[in-house]
């Protein structure tokens, strides 16, 4: 009896140690599994299930009981995979009222004299975050025409800390009038979020974090360096929408989503060719296939440019949004599914697009590849492309947010951990 429960309680410790990651996509459903290995998450099991065209809507769960059976079939697989099952949750969420933005509050101290500390800081981070709800209720109130709408902070960062116009790293200790604090936050509508509590515990899994999915590809690029410079316009496209982070020295200034992705292009191909939607996605992902008929392959292509079009323009009014930045960087990063698309990276790269927007040169558009992800590796040899990359951007999250409850040193960390939800 003793050495049962010694076994089970070192079980239990054991499966303390890994992390699920469920990115709930349009199209698929992709688990993975990682185990804690000091500053590092290793990839011991990955698992992907197809979904129906019914599961999901714009990003967001249409069908709780659907999108289940296909966590249920990821998992296994990732479970069989490891040869263990985790605990532990982190799943992503996306859709068009899904808000992040970058807010600044300017504090006036009443005593300008006195040093700053982290009570006062506090106090400030605190105001920002009443404010950026107010406004995230406001809009998603306007886009839904429902004024009852509630909303939830599902993740929140530090982007910067000016004091008297002096940027400073660490304000603590700091004299001043003027305190301008910028924070990044990210809300959705409780409904969604409802949605994914209640996948979690149908899966019988402690739900870690919810993660807004673009800021979730933002920490892959960005890691542990609380002092990182990383600049670029980060693209996620999956199968209903496109997700856009634009970090800059970094700072993660905002993301925006529109509800365009893969399924588009798809569904366009199945209405100017008169097909089904299997058969016009295989037409899709097939489309440099030597065996497509050239006549067959011209009508593809002629639909498929007919929705780049429209997803350019998309990317071009997102993109236009971010006002607060002086210069938009000269990278673009892609991941996601949709992004697999040969002609979606050639016009982001070939047209003239970014001509009305604040660029200082033409930008760059890449993959972003596992490898280029910091403290994540595979021990599977099966996250191997682009599309994995908002998986392992939550399992970054959940590390955050289990590093979050322990005590770093550095004011950046401090402060991120008054930021943790």
């Amino acid at each position: 009896m003793v050495f049962e429960k010694l076994r089970a309680s070192r079980k239990n410790n054991a499966a303390n140690d890994y992390i699920v990651a469920l990115d709930i996509g349009t199209e698929f459903v992709k688990a993975l599994i990682a185990k804690l290995d000091g500053d590092t998450l290793n990839i011991v099991g990955v698992g992907r299930a197809r979904q129906e065209l019914s599961d999901m809507h714009s990003g967001a769960i249409a069908d709780i009981a659907g999108v289940v059976r296909n966590c249920e079939d990821a998992l296994s697989e990732a479970e069989d995979q490891a040869g263990l099952q985790a605990k532990r949750v982190v799943i992503g969420i996306a859709g068009e009222l899904v808000k992040g933005v970058t807010n600044t509050i300017r504090y006036r101290r009443p005593q300008p004299d006195r040093p700053l500390d982290t009570a006062e800081m506090e106090f400030i981070i605190e105001k920002v975050q009443e404010r950026a709800q107010g406004k995230a209720q406001k809009q998603i109130a306007l886009e839904t025409g429902n004024d009852e709408v509630e909303v939830k902070l599902v993740n929140s960062a530090l982007v910067s800390i000016h004091i008297d116009g002096y940027k400073v790293s660490n304000p603590i200790g700091f004299q001043g009038k003027d305190v301008a604090v910028q924070i990044y936050t990210a809300f959705a509508p409780m409904v969604h979020i409802g949605a994914l509590e209640r996948v979690a515990d149908e899966l019988s899994l402690e739900l870690l974090a919810v993660a807004a999915e673009p800021f979730a590809v933002s920490r892959t690029m960005l890691g542990s360096d609380v002092n990182s410079n990383f600049t670029a316009i980060l693209a996620d496209v999956g199968g209903g929408t496109t997700d856009i982070a634009v970090v800059n020295d970094g700072g993660v200034e905002g993301t925006k989503m529109f509800g365009i992705g893969g399924r588009s292009f798809t569904n366009t191909i199945a209405s100017e060719m008169n097909l089904s939607y299997a058969d016009a996605e295989k037409l899709k992902v097939n489309i440099g296939h030597s065996q497509i008929k050239p006549k067959v392959a011209e009508e593809v292509n002629d639909a498929i440019d007919k929705t780049l079009e429209v997803w350019v323009a998309g990317v071009e009014l997102a993109l236009s949004e971010f006002d607060s930045v002086d210069h938009l960087p000269n990278r673009i990063l892609l991941c996601g599914g949709g992004a697999s698309l040969e002609k979606l990276v050639d016009a982001l790269g070939k047209a003239e697009w970014h001509k009305d927007l604040p660029f200082t040169k033409k930008p760059t558009v890449h993959y972003i590849q596992p490898s280029d992800v910091l403290g994540i590796v595979d021990s599977t040899g099966v996250v191997n492309d682009h599309t994995f990359i908002t998986a392992m951007g939550l399992l970054r999250v959940g590390y955050d947010t289990l590093i979050g409850s322990g005590d770093g040193d550095t004011i950046k960390e401090k402060l991120n951990r008054i930021l943790r939800i």
